[in-house]
């Protein structure tokens, strides 16, 4: 998950924590943090691919955006899913997210039930409906 507000982030963990099969998780603060985790670098040199990103749009440093844009041309990368999960219900923004190859955009329920429900039907459908990528090989 990509998300500078913490509220936001543990409100997400805790209704992610209660699904019946509940994810691992890892929380960048911003893009710079998630490009970070994905690429593998530094602290992150053992850090498992992702089944999903689920992302803000609008942090700090670098944004959601710009943030899909550069996963989406990394080869490496584009094949993960992407959920942009954000407040802002602005066609623009859904419009720009999709031309970007987001796979999917949720805007955020202002209220704990509502963002409670999105996240449980998110997490549902990447964990029972859709099909996965499969596992990365390991060493050779």
């Amino acid at each position: 998950m990509v998300e500078d507000d913490p509220g936001d982030a543990l409100m997400v963990t805790e209704a992610l924590e209660r699904s019946a099969t509940p994810p691992r998780l890892y929380v960048a603060g911003d893009g710079e943090q998630a490009l970070a985790y994905l690429r593998r670098e530094g602290e992150h040199a053992d850090a498992a691919r992702p089944d999903l990103i689920l992302m803000d749009l609008n942090m700090p440093r670098l944004d959601g955006r710009e943030t899909l844009s550069i996963i989406k041309a990394d080869k490496a990368l584009r094949a993960i899913p992407v959920v942009l999960f954000t407040t802002s219900d602005a066609a623009g923004d859904v419009l720009a997210s999709y031309q970007s190859h987001a796979n999917a955009y949720v805007t955020k329920p202002l209220d704990l039930e509502g963002l409670e429900n999105a996240v449980e039907e998110i997490g549902r459908f990447h964990t029972t409906i859709s099909t996965l990528l499969p596992p990365e090989p390991g060493p050779v």
